[in-house]
Parts: structure tokens; C-alpha cells; sequence
């Protein structure tokens, strides 16, 4: 998988693609509504790629103080884009 249009072509599936890293597992399933499994994914990592996936879960459950704690675990700010913009960046990022 390479594009960003594949990654959401794989959502029609009923589970991830094998090998996927675990930051997109858990984009994968923050898009397919199932918050806590993509929160699972990442909860008790602590590199910086994980950390931003991390941030941008909590960023999308309203709990901004905590959001704000994995930005800057992962180093960067939470952006002023939609929550939409964000998961596309993160998906490309990790692609």
C-alpha cells in the first residue's frame, strides 16, 4: 500500500491489512469508528511517530490538555486544521 487512496480503499475490509505499521493499524481503525481499538494501538508506546498518532486520538475525543501532552511527546503542535486534514497528513506520513 502506497497512496493515501489505497489506505482508504483498505477501510472496505473487515480488518487491517497484515503489516501494517502500527500508526496506521491505528488510523485504520479511528476510521472505521472504533476509537478504542486505535487508541489500543498506540496507548503504551512512546517514539515520537506514535506519540503524534497518540495526540491526534485525543485531539479527536475533545481531551486537549491531554492532546496537547502527545504533541509534545511528539514533538510538534497541534495543528489548526480539521480533524480530517489531520488524519490524511498522519496516513500519508506513515505511508
Amino acid at each position: 500500500m502506497k497512496t493515501l487512496t489505497e489506505f482508504k480503499e483498505s477501510l472496505n475490509l473487515e480488518e487491517p491489512l497484515s503489516g501494517l505499521p502500527v500508526q496506521l493499524k491505528s488510523l485504520w481503525y479511528d476510521a472505521k469508528g472504533d476509537w478504542p481499538k486505535a487508541h489500543a494501538q498506540v496507548d503504551q508506546l512512546t517514539d515520537r511517530q506514535s506519540a503524534w498518532v497518540h495526540a491526534y486520538l485525543h485531539r479527536k475525543e475533545g481531551d486537549i490538555w491531554n492532546a496537547d501532552y502527545w504533541y509534545s511527546k511528539a514533538q510538534r503542535t497541534r495543528p489548526d486544521t480539521s480533524l480530517e486534514r489531520e488524519w490524511e497528513e498522519l496516513v500519508k506520513a506513515f505511508l
